[in-house]
């Protein structure tokens, strides 16, 4: 009797791994917290570092752009988790656009 291993087996992709980003997002509403414009880029170094801090401590921006002071919730630490996937999704996504893949 011929063995299959389970993981050679193709499967198809459903829809809900497809579309799994949240459609009741709100636009800009990072950018608000933070007081930062919505047609600005956010920086990275400032999402990486609300990324790293504890849920209600305050952190000091050390960035230029936005507000001085921010207290980290968790909603806010949620939007920032997200910001920082879906940069890296697109940096992909312009990636294989750029060697000509899917």
């Amino acid at each position: 009797m011929k063995r299959v291993s389970v993981f050679s087996r193709k499967r198809k992709k459903s829809k809900w791994k497809r579309k799994w980003i949240p459609r009741n997002m709100k636009k800009g509403a990072l950018s608000r917290q933070l007081g930062i414009p919505e047609k600005e880029n956010i920086p990275v170094t400032l999402l990486k570092k609300i990324k790293n801090a504890k849920v209600g401590s305050t952190i000091t921006n050390p960035t230029k752009t936005g507000k001085r002071k921010i207290k980290v919730t968790r909603k806010l630490k949620r939007r920032v988790v997200l910001a920082l996937t879906l940069k890296r999704l697109s940096k992909r996504k312009k990636r294989r656009k750029k060697h000509g893949k899917k």
